[in-house]
């Protein structure tokens, strides 16, 4: 929080920065479509909020489109309204977040869902110096009606389980809709997500980028509107599934891909005097997608850092200064030149039986090993001029 001069301070919950402009320490910003059912409560809640703590805040209407006069009972009520056009939760909040002009914000749905009159304990955490407070509604509180079922016991829970298993997140609801931040520091993690996902963007990127992030108890409770919820259940579960999926390369690609060639490996040594050549075949096969898989992560992660997307990885940098084309070229060369001999040998020995009948058991315990070579050779060569390409400086 500044710390203004007594000079600088108005009666009332008006200031003054050291710029001569009024200084605002708390936005609240609502996304707003078609609310004109709940907007007049939920602004009415958060100025008495204000005038009975002396806050120096304001409210941002983050208007979507609505169309039901809306935008016009919040004018009337003189709080800011901002037209955003790129329709979207995600949108909305960034809009109006874009608008806010407080040190703080705090967003909450204007469904009158949330209680707006007990702000403090998240401003209290942000004036302790925390970056993001994240309302836990689980904690706090759900009233009867106030969350489907589908939702309380498996959609919340279970994306918040994967969410913390994926990310070092010290949050217990991913998806409470009421939290606060420090302005400055959320505009920095360039959020881009447009729909219901970006509740969990601004979870999972300051957790990569290590803000500090705590929660607080928050009651949810039963929206006053008589229309259906804006969030359909199974299309945005799935929405922030995918999104924290997507934003881990090492548990979408790299520990699968890593599995598949340990497996692979394991198997096809024990296969190699076996004659069981079908599942040398299938060993061979799990070896080369366990690879190509775990180059996924790794272009994922290159790709996702340069554009922006995840924060710079040190252990990756670290594994770059040893994988570069180079050693890619040398590596995948030697790859080659195994196959191509024992591609040789295994002519040779056809050779030796005048191009007959050979035993398949015998031969595909030599075909199958030096096929792999070959084919990982190929990928490894290619792999490396493409991440080559990837590494490249931009403008």
């Amino acid at each position: 929080m500044l710390n203004l001069p007594e000079s600088q301070k108005l009666p009332g919950n008006q200031r003054f920065s050291e710029n001569q402009k009024p200084y605002i320490e708390l936005s609240v910003v609502m996304p707003c479509l078609n609310e004109a059912e709940t907007l007049e409560t939920c602004i009415n809640k958060v100025q008495e909020y204000f005038a009975q703590y002396d806050i120096s805040g304001e409210v941002v209407i983050a208007d979507n489109g609505s169309t039901d006069g809306s935008p016009a009972i919040a004018k009337q009520m003189g709080v800011r309204v901002i037209d955003v056009k790129e329709k979207g939760y995600g949108s909305a909040l960034m809009g109006g977040i874009r608008a806010a002009q407080g040190e703080y914000i705090i967003m909450g749905d204007a469904d009158d869902s949330y209680d707006f009159t007990n702000l403090t304990p998240f401003l209290k955490k942000l004036r302790e110096g925390y970056d993001l407070v994240m309302g836990n509604r689980f904690k706090g509180g759900i009233k009867p009606g106030a969350m489907p079922r589908l939702h309380k016991y498996l959609g919340n829970p279970v994306l918040t389980w994967i969410g913390r298993l994926l990310f070092p997140s010290p949050c217990g609801d991913f998806h409470c809709g009421l939290r606060g931040f420090r302005r400055d520091v959320i505009a920095k993690l360039n959020l881009r997500t447009t729909g219901m996902e970006f509740a969990s963007e601004m979870v999972v990127k300051a957790s990569l980028y290590k803000l500090r992030i705590t929660e607080v108890p928050t009651t949810l409770s039963p929206d006053g509107r008589s229309h259906p919820p804006h969030l359909r259940s199974w299309r945005d579960g799935w929405r922030h599934l995918r999104f924290l999926l997507l934003y881990s390369p090492r548990w979408l690609f790299l520990y699968p891909g890593v599995l598949l060639m340990l497996v692979g490996f394991i198997s096809s040594f024990l296969l190699l005097s076996s004659p069981r050549v079908h599942t040398l075949l299938y060993s061979s096969t799990a070896i080369i997608i366990g690879f190509q898989t775990m180059i996924f992560a790794l272009f994922t992660q290159v790709f996702a850092i340069s554009e922006g997307l995840l924060p710079e990885n040190r252990r990756l940098n670290k594994v770059l200064r040893y994988i570069n084309l180079e050693i890619g070229l040398i590596v995948g060369s030697i790859l080659l030149l195994v196959g191509i001999i024992g591609s040789m040998y295994a002519f040779g020995v056809w050779e030796a039986n005048s191009f007959g009948s050979l035993n398949p058991s015998q031969m595909m315990r030599i075909i199958i090993p030096v096929e792999t070579c070959l084919a990982l050779g190929f990928e490894i060569i290619l792999s490396s001029f493409f991440l080559s390409i990837l590494g490249l400086k931009r403008r």
